[in-house]
Formats: structure tokens, C-alpha cells, sequence
């Protein structure tokens, strides 16, 4: 049996995380059990605990999404427990923070890290961070089924702008309204419509400032909506941006190439990695409203250049998705836990 130890949470009104997205996957694989869907932070931890122990005997291999907040300390006592049952055991990292823990928590980190049976990183960014701390990372990205992303070949946009984000600090959602501000003096038909929850009151923040502003009438917030659903709201959209100020390989960002949506986000953590500006996205310095404004006039006025990243970006992502990523996850989990079905 396989323990797949990360947030599976999107029954309490949160974005599905990648174990949602990785379990049905190998399921059809392997014998995999995951945890947890407890809401409470200290419940969950003891229920990934409980598996874990109550298993152990029958357990060949655990995966652990791997974050680097409060959850870093999942990681670490679960390793620890791993270790003492001598259990293998694979993190799969998620945050484009990592490179501060692993400067903060060196000594956690390197016990973590070098009793790992394999690192697991979604982005070149976090394997760069972890090949330069002294631990081999091995790149797997986050996939995609690529068949459910309809491209769409759009020419002639207009400033009708799509996020889709959790409502968080990280994410940086109140430049998405300074950015609606500054294009409606010159578009005066701007739209922002915003897709996601709100996990640390951030949302209140931003329809403060979209009332500041006077933009609320230009300003759309749908809450959080399954994949299918903002996929098919993507269609009403031309022009996808993402504010963050922190990031890894952010699957929202993927999905828009995906969909023929051209993007504009911050060169922030591992985006670099992900976009090559003026390629197959456009990249700016974080916080930089009057660069997204600039970038999206650019996009309206440049019809070829608005083919060509749209263009390179859906070729780009066809090679994320799942029919090609699996052979990798086989690769990993099959000396460790056994031959796939």
C-alpha cells in the first residue's frame, strides 16, 4: 500500500490541492490510500499520523505534499516516523518559499531532505534550490488532462481580464484592482472577473479597494468554482493575469495556456521557469500595475504577438499532460513500492 500524506480539502469550500488531482491517477495504478480531509490543521495532522501508524506494517511507500508554512512541520514528523519504521518516503514540493525554509531551517531541512528515497519538485525553479542546497530534486511538473482545455484562438481581445486564485496575501489580489483602475481610465469597458475562495480575509481587502476606487461596478467575484465551471467561464474572458508574490508552478497559470488565454503574471518564484516572456507569456516585476496596464495594451494592439505566446503556450503545456507526465510518477514509485499495474 501506498500513503498519500497531503490536503485534501476541497469539500470545505477550498481549491482542490494536487493530491485531488494525483490520487484518482495513480488509483488506477496502484494501491494508494490518502489523508486527510480534516478541516482543523491539528486534526488532520493526527489522522495522517494515525494512517500512518495504524498501516505501517503494510505500508511500501509514503508521498507527502510537502509545504513550507505550518504544513513544513507535517513533513517533518511524518519523515521522522518514516525514518524510525525505516519506510520510504517521497516529499513533493509546493511552495515557491521553499528557498527561505531551507534557509531558516537548515538542521529540518537536511533530515527531512537527505532520508527522503526521492525529492519530488513540480518546477525547475525548486530544483534549482535544491540541487544548489546539496539535495537532488528530480523535476516532475504538475500535469494536466489536456483534452478537458478547449483552446480557443482568440484575436481582437479586449481588456476582459480573468484570476483565478485563492483570495491570500501571497497572491497579491488587490494589484488585480489597481491594474482594473488604470485600464478603465483607458478602456472604460473594462472587466475583472475574480474566481476563488478567500483563506485569510484578503477578499475583504479587495472590495474595499475596488469601492475606493470606484471600480466595484467593473469588478465580478464568483467565489470558488470547480475546474469545469471556471473553465467554461474562461470563454467570456481574453486576457488571464496572476499577481502573485510568491509562486512554484502554479497549475491556474498552466490551465489558462491551456485554454488559449494569453498571460501576464509577475516573474515571481518559479514563473521564469514556467513563461519565457514575450514567448509564450508576458512576465513583469511584481507589484507593478503600470507594467500589467502596458503589457495588456500591448497584447490588444500586437494581434501577432498575441498569436504567437498564446501559440507556443498551448504546444508548451501539451507536454504536461497526464499521458506523458505518468511515465515519470511509474519511474519514482515502482523500485520503491512495487511494479504498476
Amino acid at each position: 500500500m501506498i500513503l498519500y500524506a497531503g490536503n485534501y480539502l476541497s469539500k470545505h469550500g477550498l481549491n482542490p490541492t494536487f493530491i485531488e488531482s494525483l490520487t484518482p491517477k495513480l488509483q488506477e495504478f496502484y494501491d494508494i490510500k490518502s489523508v486527510s480531509d480534516k478541516k482543523n490543521k491539528i486534526i488532520r495532522l493526527f489522522d495522517m499520523l494515525y494512517n500512518l501508524l495504524s498501516h505501517k506494517n503494510e505500508i511500501k511507500l509514503v508521498l507527502i505534499d510537502s509545504y513550507c508554512g505550518q504544513a513544513f512541520w507535517y513533513t517533518y514528523i511524518i519523515a521522522r516516523i518514516c525514518v524510525l519504521f525505516k519506510i520510504p518516503y517521497v516529499p513533493i514540493l509546493h511552495s515557491g518559499t521553499y528557498p527561505d525554509r531551507l534557509r531558516q531551517s537548515p538542521e529540518f531541512s537536511r533530515f527531512i531532505f537527505s532520508n527522503a528515497a526521492k525529492i519530488i519538485s513540480p518546477s525547475l525553479y525548486l530544483k534549482k534550490h535544491f540541487d544548489g542546497a546539496g539535495f537532488n530534486a528530480e523535476y516532475i511538473p504538475n500535469f494536466i488532462q489536456i483534452e478537458n482545455y478547449q483552446y480557443k484562438q482568440r484575436e481582437n481581445v479586449k481588456t476582459k481580464l480573468l484570476w483565478v486564485r485563492a483570495f491570500e496575501d501571497t497572491y497579491n489580489p488587490v494589484l488585480a484592482i489597481e491594474i482594473l483602475f488604470k485600464l478603465r481610465s483607458k478602456f472604460p469597458d473594462t472587466e475583472l472577473c475574480m474566481v476563488g475562495p478567500d483563506l485569510d480575509g484578503t477578499l475583504s481587502k479587495v472590495i474595499e479597494r475596488a469601492n475606493e476606487l470606484g471600480v466595484n461596478d467593473s469588478l465580478k467575484l464568483t467565489g470558488r468554482l470547480g475546474r469545469k465551471e471556471w473553465i467554461e467561464l474562461s470563454k467570456d474572458y481574453d486576457i488571464f493575469i496572476n499577481t502573485t508574490d510568491f509562486d512554484n508552478h502554479p497549475i491556474s497559470v498552466i490551465e489558462a495556456m491551456a485554454l488559449g488565454l494569453p498571460v501576464v503574471s509577475t516573474n515571481a518564484g518559479g514563473l521564469p521557469f514556467l513563461i519565457e516572456s514575450c514567448e509564450d507569456g508576458i512576465l513583469l516585476n511584481k507589484n507593478d500595475s503600470d507594467g500589467f496596464v502596458n503589457a495588456i495594451e500591448k497584447i490588444i494592439s500586437d494581434n501577432e504577438l498575441l498569436l504567437k505566446i498564446t501559440a507556443n503556450a498551448r504546444k508548451k503545456v501539451e507536454g504536461f499532460d497526464w499521458a506523458v507526465i505518468r511515465q515519470k510518477w511509474f519511474d519514482v514509485i515502482d523500485p520503491l513500492a512495487g511494479v504498476h499495474k
